[in-house]
């Protein structure tokens, strides 16, 4: 569980009618992002997507994750930690990133995830003078680190569902692996999904 006491980033969403979850995916577009989509398609689930942008070519999928309804922000150009960078780095970085996401999609970008989910005041004002509305998470299923057990995953995530809880995920195999099970699992909870 996660959370943050800086105002303007989001880790949650509003309580709804119905209790709700935001599923969110870093790091792509990426190669299992086709499978990703099929599975969001086929249980009628709509996600979010932080982008690398150094990642982000016209022939990846991203007109069918806007057609489907989903959501792309800002992961960074190129994953590196901002806290690390000076604010003109940080400023440009992002900027650049929106450039780019703003050029090959056509939309405007709202969010920003912070790669590593490392930000500091910098960042924050970076954030600001961009109109961004940074994004971290309150369940971080801890993918990237479960290669060899991908149905803890689930676990991860389904021990610590609360209402309007935004979950972190990345656009990897394993992830896609448990991805149906995994939206399954939640619902039997009595959840559904929202957007941010």
């Amino acid at each position: 569980m996660y959370d943050s006491k800086d105002i303007g980033v989001i880790t949650s969403i509003e309580p709804k009618k119905a209790k709700s979850v935001v599923l969110t995916f870093d790091d792509g577009p990426s190669r299992v992002l086709p499978e990703i989509l099929d599975v969001l398609r086929e249980e009628k689930v709509r996600a979010v997507f932080f982008w690398q942008t150094r990642l982000l070519y016209s022939k990846r999928p991203w007109t069918r994750v806007l057609e489907e309804g989903h959501l792309i922000g800002t992961h960074s150009c190129k994953h590196r930690n901002l806290v690390k960078l000076s604010f003109n780095d940080q400023f440009q970085d992002l900027y650049s990133s929106i450039l780019k996401l703003e050029d090959v999609t056509g939309i405007e970008v709202k969010y920003f995830r912070p790669p590593f989910g490392q930000y500091n005041q910098d960042t924050l004002l970076a954030a600001e003078k961009l109109h961004l509305t940074p994004v971290m998470w309150k369940i971080a299923s801890m993918d990237w680190e479960l290669k060899q057990d991908p149905n803890r995953i689930i676990t991860n995530v389904v021990e610590h569902l609360e209402d309007g809880a935004i979950i972190l995920l990345h656009e990897l195999p394993q992830t896609l692996e448990v991805l149906k099970e995994l939206i399954r699992e939640i619902r039997s909870r009595g959840f559904e999904f929202s957007l941010l």
